[in-house]
């Protein structure tokens, strides 16, 4: 198998100023990055934000690295509440503007696509509440996007709105299957909750994959571990991605390894490339 490309998470890289970070992905091999907005790495509300994005589309360019912009950052938006508000809060539209400022830097980098999730419903919002802010939120989302010429992935994550495969289905449906709008697949997900194999979670989603996360996980434990210290087969799982036709960045999502990025970063790409 050649076509897959290899991506890094900047989020695994917390303790690197983002020029460094992308230096030692390039130089460790990789293909690409997948870059999290966050207080030290692009802060879309940062004095000079639009000067630092363009000196990071030209390093991008510089390093020969692809680029997917996420949006997973834990206290950006509000120093008291990890991710919040999300798109279910009752201030929501903070999110749905940073979301369309992400959009918009992902334009400017030549992003292949640009990821978010829905968030954990407060215990204050009714479900119905929270699912319809979730379906208004991702449409104004899209919106920007398509006027943008962005390609969009949303992300099932455990504890979340929307957790699985199913569930973005249910919000694929409701949006009206609009252009441009596909899923973020987390090959650890997977394995934590989804009820079918693996590879047959990444068959499933196949017409609609727009950005691939990689780790390790156990069944039912929420916990990104570094290859080999879980419980997935990776090969047929690279098989299936290859299968698929996939072509975007199959990106490592560690985002607790920042104590140890370089040797983790490393030994990752290591892995996956004996593992295809």
């Amino acid at each position: 198998m050649t076509g897959l490309r290899f991506g890094y998470g900047t989020n695994g890289f917390g303790n690197h100023r983002l020029s460094d970070a992308l230096a030692v992905l390039a130089d460790l091999g990789y293909d690409g990055v997948a870059l999290t907005l966050d207080h030290g790495h692009l802060n879309p509300y940062a004095r000079g934000a639009a000067r630092r994005v363009d000196a990071t589309a030209k390093r991008l360019a510089r390093l020969g690295l692809s680029v997917v912009v996420e949006t997973g950052a834990r206290y950006l938006l509000d120093p008291w509440r990890k991710h919040a508000p999300t798109l279910l809060h009752d201030d929501r539209d903070l999110r749905v503007d940073f979301l369309r400022r992400a959009v918009a830097i992902g334009a400017d980098l030549g992003a292949e696509a640009v990821s978010f999730w829905a968030g954990v419903r407060p215990d204050t919002v009714d479900e119905a509440t929270a699912w319809r802010r979730l379906v208004d939120g991702c449409a104004g989302v899209v919106t920007t996007a398509q006027q943008r010429g962005v390609i969009v992935g949303f992300e099932p994550e455990p504890g979340m709105l929307v957790e699985d495969i199913a569930g973005w289905r249910r919000l694929h449906d409701a949006l009206g299957h609009p252009a441009g709008f596909g899923i973020t697949l987390d090959i650890g997900h997977c394995r934590c909750l989804e009820p079918d194999p693996v590879p047959d979670c990444v068959a499933a989603v196949a017409d609609h994959l727009v950005n691939v996360q990689i780790d390790d996980m156990r069944r039912g434990v929420h916990e990104h571990l570094e290859f080999g210290a879980g419980e997935i087969d990776f090969p047929p799982v690279l098989a299936a991605l290859e299968a698929a036709g996939y072509r975007g960045l199959v990106a490592v999502e560690l985002p607790r390894h920042s104590h140890a990025a370089p040797a983790v970063a490393a030994d990752s790409l290591r892995f996956l490339q004996a593992a295809r």
